[in-house]
């Protein structure tokens, strides 16, 4: 094992902290040291096994258009045997990107990856997502198909398709809010029948108090135009067989990743092989104060569930801790302006409900006859229940669920903590769960068998409170050369998993590069998307993700398109 000389303070076990532990590990001296407030690694998203079912805390898809992501992930969990070539034991060759490489078939190249038979697979998924509106299905995203029209009827159709075209030749000037954001893009007609009241179901706030940095983010390229192309271009040509779909826009990717238990089996893996590694998890401690001394952070102090202290030197640290807990846990003067900004950062949380049902009464129908519908989630934009979306377990892999002959779901709430919803009892929110979603006709409430609640604090950094400040929290904290903020919450930016990975591996980067500027750590995801080095024509690719690894470590971050969702609370 490499003697290590420096250490590196870690908070938090989510996706991008276990990933800079993973890199540093693999490519340094550094010994990291990673402390965890739960008892379960993921951050959110983790899976939480309720009595043999499974539940992915808001639906986690596993794909990226980083190269370098895509193969870091093919280290630790195999790609399933059916994408496999036919003769056993021969290497996967997946295809992405416009390039194919090969992946060892299982972990120790014992043959391909089935499923039925070994545990560290990862899924090749169907993505089916539809909107459910007027007690409609409605295809996700919106398609100016003949169903739609069926359904919408011709009158309010034309009248989107008006109002589309007058926003494409007369747009507001203005762009400052989400609202805006959303009818330049959509029109005044369609942001009103379908963006407007679920995004704020969502967000808990009025579109025109969200900045439109939201939408920039999350949505980017993706337009009603594109729908339609995509729709007539998947409709004359064959499906493509790779699952990384690089020219793909992201809401419309069908195809997808997914780890055989949930998106948790893939850091609970990375866990193991962390501390495997010499790197500690130190798990049930909540960090209380930040030590600095001028441009430096020196200590960690956390404390367990009975307040015992423990005191950790550090010559690095990465945080994934809400930023406004990071300030307020710093042991240095903090200017007025910043802590004011922090204090004003807001953030919505999350709960869901998992129920365990005899059947859906909502019914799919096939050759075969009627069966269990096909989506992985369901878009809830009826206004008249609370429930935001609704995830079917059993499609996202079968083995989420314990017994096949059962439904497993999440009925998915968003909230403020300590709101009246967030507050109510267990027996409460089961209870409304289950009154909603029979109300709007998709279960029978004679068909629970059973029920869990779990709730999510800080799930989703807000863009509105104070966030339009936040370079002046930003500009503070960088200022402290060997502190790195990194991930979802770590940025207060509404991340997908695989850039908050990115963050942590360009944070490593910069250590190993003796570099202290760290705008490439925010150009992640803001600029819209991630580019690394590529194969030229011909050129061979790599056979490992290690030798890809390695060959993108002088990789720069540039501006092309992004991953994005419309109204997703956090798909991926």
């Amino acid at each position: 094992m490499r003697k290590r000389a420096r250490t590196a303070v870690i908070i938090g076990a989510g996706p991008a902290g276990l990933t800079a532990a993973y890199e540093l590990l693999t490519r340094s001296d550094i010994c990291p040291i990673v402390i965890e407030m739960s008892d379960q690694v993921g951050g959110i998203s983790r899976t939480v096994n309720y009595r043999g079912n499974r539940i992915d805390l808001g639906g986690h898809r596993f794909f990226s258009k980083s190269d370098r992501v895509m193969n870091w992930w093919f280290q630790h969990l195999s790609l399933q045997e059916s994408d496999a070539p036919a003769n056993a034991g021969a290497p996967l060759r997946v295809s992405y990107q416009g390039k194919s490489r090969e992946v060892a078939a299982a972990p120790g190249g014992k043959g391909s990856a089935d499923p039925q038979n070994q545990d560290r697979v990862m899924l090749v998924r169907n993505r089916k997502s539809r909107i459910y509106f007027l007690r409609k299905f409605f295809d996700y995203p919106i398609s100016l198909s003949a169903d739609t029209i069926g359904k919408l009827g011709l009158l309010r159709t034309s009248a989107i398709g008006v109002s589309y075209m007058r926003r494409v030749l007369f747009p507001l000037k203005e762009q400052k809010n989400l609202e805006q954001f959303f009818i330049n893009r959509f029109g005044d007609k369609l942001y009103r029948t379908f963006f407007k009241s679920y995004t704020e179901k969502v967000w808990g706030v009025p579109c025109t108090e969200i900045d439109a940095e939201w939408g920039a983010q999350r949505i980017k390229e993706l337009s009603i135009w594109k729908s339609i192309k995509h729709f007539v271009k998947k409709t004359l040509s064959r499906k493509p067989a790779g699952v990384a779909q690089k020219g793909t826009e992201t809401s419309l990717i069908e195809r997808f990743l997914y780890p055989k238990y949930g998106p948790g089996q893939m850091w609970e893996e990375v866990a193991r092989k962390v501390q495997e590694m010499g790197g500690t998890i130190i798990m049930g401690q909540s960090v209380r104060q930040i030590e600095t001394r001028e441009n430096r952070v020196t200590t960690v102090v956390a404390a367990d569930v009975q307040g015992k202290l423990s005191r950790y030197d550090a010559d690095f640290v990465f945080s994934t801790m809400p930023v406004q807990q990071l300030v307020r846990s710093l042991q240095t003067a903090v200017p007025a302006n910043v802590r004011e900004v922090s204090d004003g950062l807001m953030y919505r949380d999350f709960l869901t409900v998992g129920l365990l049902l005899e059947d859906l009464k909502i019914k799919e129908e096939t050759k075969q006859g009627r069966k269990l519908i096909s989506d992985n989630w369901i878009y809830i934009q009826e206004p008249d229940v609370l429930a935001g979306r609704l995830q079917i377990f059993n499609n996202w892999s079968p083995w989420m669920v314990s017994d096949p002959r059962k439904v497993w779901v999440g009925v998915e709430y968003f909230c403020n903590e300590g709101d009246a919803l967030w507050t109510r009892s267990d027996a409460e929110m089961k209870r409304l769960a289950v009154e909603e979603l029979a109300r709007i006709g998709m279960i029978q409430e004679s068909a629970v068998v059973d029920s869990v609640v779990l709730r999510m604090p800080k799930a989703y950094p807000a863009y509105f409170g104070a966030y339009s400040r936040f370079d002046e929290i930003r500009s503070f904290l960088d200022g402290f050369e060997n502190l790195f903020l990194v991930g979802r919450n770590g940025m207060h930016r509404y991340n997908n998993q695989d850039h908050s990975m990115l963050t942590a591996m360009t944070a490593v980067e910069n250590i190993l590069a003796g570099r202290t500027d760290k705008s490439n750590i925010w150009d992640v995801n803001t600029e819209m998307d991630y580019h690394e080095v590529r194969s030229e024509p011909g050129a061979s690719t790599p056979a490992s993700a290690a030798h890809q690894a390695s060959a993108e470590t002088s990789a720069e971050l540039q501006t092309v398109e992004a991953s994005a969702s419309l109204t997703d609370a956090h798909e991926g």
